[in-house]
């Protein structure tokens, strides 16, 4: 079988292609937060949707009222006999790791695109507005045959070389049934991030969660716990909204099926195991404090950068 011109328009939104993923940089951004070193004890004095940023040690001064008793160096009070406690410099440049989803139950979609180029365009905004701002980018790129790792890097090259792989992954197995067992769940994904994500560290996890079980559950739960992790929850708006009755086609790409809605079990079915994950992602986010940004196929992939959407916290059970 011929390799697909993936460059040919009859591939537009089922595919993302490499020059759409360029063009979705925006302009005029700085970054998530503001510029500059501060002396903290403290998150700095900027208001920004994300928490703040990577902290590294800087010194150790004796104890002042007010202090925060979380930073008391207890070593050097008790080699002392003094309290003292430490200073931190907030880091110019930090992290950023974007963990894209693009395996085969992400290449769905009514509206415009596949969930799968959405994400892609989605985490390619993300990396190009981190990039701009000074941080390094990184992360995982998960397509039906496996999972890529990419270090946390500056140079625009290895950016390039990121929002390329995410390009290819929409693209990987296209057309052709996913080899069982062959795709990498999303809990050992995150794990992968947690155990290369430190203090500060941003993390975005951009998926539908279609296997959002207890182990991704507790492995997200760990990494949120030294990481500022945004959740983007990539749906299509078949999924949120039962459909009307009737019989649907359904393809891939390649094989089609039908969908029957005419059944009420079905359709409750349908409409249960949606609001089930998305209810399990959003209650998590709630507890542990992450953001929660839902997004649908056939929006604006660059309405992330919204400030009162990157700032959202789901505050019940439906948000």
């Amino acid at each position: 079988m011929p390799n697909p011109d993936f460059a040919s328009s009859d591939f537009y939104g089922l595919v993302a292609r490499l020059d759409e993923l360029i063009a979705v940089r925006p302009g005029g951004r700085d970054g998530f937060a503001s510029r500059g070193r501060v002396k903290t004890q403290q998150n700095g004095g900027y208001r920004s949707p994300f928490k703040g940023r990577g902290m590294e040690f800087d010194e150790v001064r004796a104890y002042q009222p007010g202090d925060d008793i979380r930073t008391i160096d207890w070593r050097v009070t008790a080699r002392t006999g003094r309290t003292h406690t430490k200073l931190f410099q907030e880091e110019r440049e930090r992290p950023v790791l974007i963990l894209m989803d693009a395996r085969s139950f992400m290449r769905f979609g009514t509206r415009d695109t596949f969930k799968s180029v959405l994400a892609a365009k989605a985490a390619a905004v993300l990396a190009w507005t981190s990039m701009d701002g000074g941080d390094r980018v990184g992360g995982v790129v998960l397509s039906p045959t496996g999972a890529h790792a990419f270090p946390p890097q500056r140079a625009r090259s290895r950016v390039l070389g990121f929002v390329r792989a995410v390009a290819e992954a929409t693209q990987d197995g296209f057309g052709r049934e996913p080899m069982a067992g062959s795709e990498p769940p999303l809990a050992e994904a995150i794990g992968r991030l947690r155990l290369v994500s430190r203090p500060g560290t941003l993390v975005f996890i951009v998926s539908d969660f279609h296997d959002f079980d207890a182990a991704a559950a507790r492995e997200l739960n760990r990494l949120s716990l030294h990481a500022h992790v945004t959740n983007v929850f990539i749906y299509d708006a078949l999924e949120a909204h039962t459909p009307a009755h009737g019989a649907y086609p359904v393809s891939d790409g390649s094989a089609v099926a039908m969908l029957d809605a005419d059944s009420e079990a079905v359709r409750a079915a349908y409409a249960r195991r949606f609001a089930a994950r998305r209810h399990m992602v959003a209650a998590l986010a709630r507890q542990r404090g992450m953001g929660f940004v839902p997004i649908r196929t056939g929006e604006d992939p660059a309405d992330l950068l919204h400030p009162e959407r990157l700032a959202r916290r789901p505050k019940g059970a439906s948000a």
